[in-house]
């Protein structure tokens, strides 16, 4: 297999661990907000923003890992 599409794959699987983590970290903080205000669990705009930012870097790892693999390895 080349060597890009190895560090693309690498950059995937990385970028989708990450989104997932950040995603379950805020779920959670959300949930606790929502048992102390007595509340429904409601994702709030920093939230989103937080798991947008994590989609972003993940949308740049695979080709960035791609193209760092290229340079190194190829």
């Amino acid at each position: 297999m080349n060597i890009a599409v190895q560090g693309a794959l690498w950059g995937l699987g990385l970028g989708a661990f990450l989104v997932m983590i950040e995603y379950m970290f805020v779920k959670k903080a959300v949930e606790e907000r929502a048992v102390e205000k007595h509340q429904k669990p409601e994702f709030d705009g920093q939230d989103r923003a937080r798991i947008r930012a994590v989609l972003g870097l993940a949308v740049f790892l695979p080709p960035a890992f791609a193209l760092g693999a290229w340079l190194i390895w190829g």
